[in-house]
């Protein structure tokens, strides 16, 4: 039976991670912050520690004794304003992860980092795949380069590191709205518009299940893209209409209009940072190759539809919409 630490197991992804690694029979310890929350796991039978990734000594305590460390956790910033600052203090979080993993010397450190950090295709006629690297500086977005940081940190550590880079990862259980806020305020009927945005997008079930195989399967020092198919923002928001009796956005913004509404976006009612964020970087989406993870990592992804109508069904029930 292997015994994991699943960091972020709160979170979206570090919550399905735990869920996954708790139905395979492992044994799971999970890290939170607060020790009254339990995310979407609260069904699930995980021994919880608490702590954060500020606090050394608390992560070289919930480390012992497990062969395999799931780090699903850390900074989430947007913003353009104080970059240097988010990005150090991701960096020193992440330094605290090395250092605990160092001297508790697990057999694998799974990360799971983000498609941002995947660059333009260097040739062209082809999709972005693990070979393109994102150059620092470009999209100007403290979660970029936050993400990039930390990956390349970690890559360089000499730890036996494998990397994950999700795409746009959707389903139920995000109780943080991370990444599905767009997804209630469609359902909603407030998106009346559509941009021109062409992503990479997978269930959070599949991405759990990738974590997992990439224990065994993935190689130390390699990149994975996690991604189940491309598609365009136009067509999820018809997804998410459809499913939720709404009507689909009939209205489209070009780039310009779209970097007036950014502009004032922070004016906007009920718009957060993070979509705001979202909007800023939608220039850099980009459809994904997922060929190596299908190949090495046996992965595979449920149909949009399915996934987008079980997430509503989850927001449903846990008071995030309205039936």
């Amino acid at each position: 039976m292997k015994t994991c630490l699943v960091l972020g197991a709160t979170g979206f992804i570090g919550g399905h991670i735990a869920r996954e690694a708790v139905a395979r029979g492992w044994q799971v310890r999970a890290m939170r912050r607060n020790p009254n929350f339990v995310g979407a796991i609260g069904d699930v039978k995980v021994e919880w520690v608490t702590g954060n990734l500020d606090d050394r000594a608390t992560l070289i305590e919930a480390l012992r004794g497990c062969s395999v460390i799931f780090h699903s956790a850390g900074a989430y910033p947007h913003g353009t304003r104080q970059i240097d600052r988010d990005v150090q203090s991701a960096l020193t979080q992440t330094g605290h992860v090395i250092e605990a993993a160092r001297i508790t010397q697990p057999d694998r450190l799974i990360y799971t980092s983000s498609f941002t950090t995947i660059g333009l295709p260097g040739e062209p006629n082809r999709l972005a795949d693990e070979r393109d690297h994102y150059r620092p500086g470009t999209a100007g977005d403290a979660y970029y380069e936050a993400k990039w940081a930390m990956e390349v940190e970690l890559l360089k550590s000499g730890l036996p590191i494998v990397v994950l880079n999700p795409a746009a990862v959707f389903g139920p259980g995000d109780v943080h709205l991370a990444v599905s806020e767009i997804i209630i305020m469609a359902a909603q009927g407030r998106v009346p518009v559509t941009f021109d945005a062409t992503f990479g997008a997978i269930d959070v079930r599949d991405a759990a299940a990738a974590h997992l195989s990439a224990v065994d399967s993935g190689r130390v020092g390699e990149r994975y893209i996690l991604s189940a198919q491309n598609m365009t923002l136009k067509n999820g928001l018809e997804l998410i209409a459809r499913s939720s009796g709404r009507k689909p956005p009939t209205l489209h913004i070009g780039q310009r209009t779209l970097n007036a509404i950014i502009a004032i976006g922070k004016y906007l009612p009920g718009a957060s940072s993070g979509m705001i964020g979202h909007l800023r970087t939608m220039r850099y989406w980009q459809p994904l190759n997922n060929t190596k993870a299908v190949t090495e990592l046996d992965l595979s992804g449920r149909p949009i539809e399915t996934t987008l109508n079980d997430a509503l069904t989850w927001f449903k029930a846990n008071g995030y919409l309205k039936n």
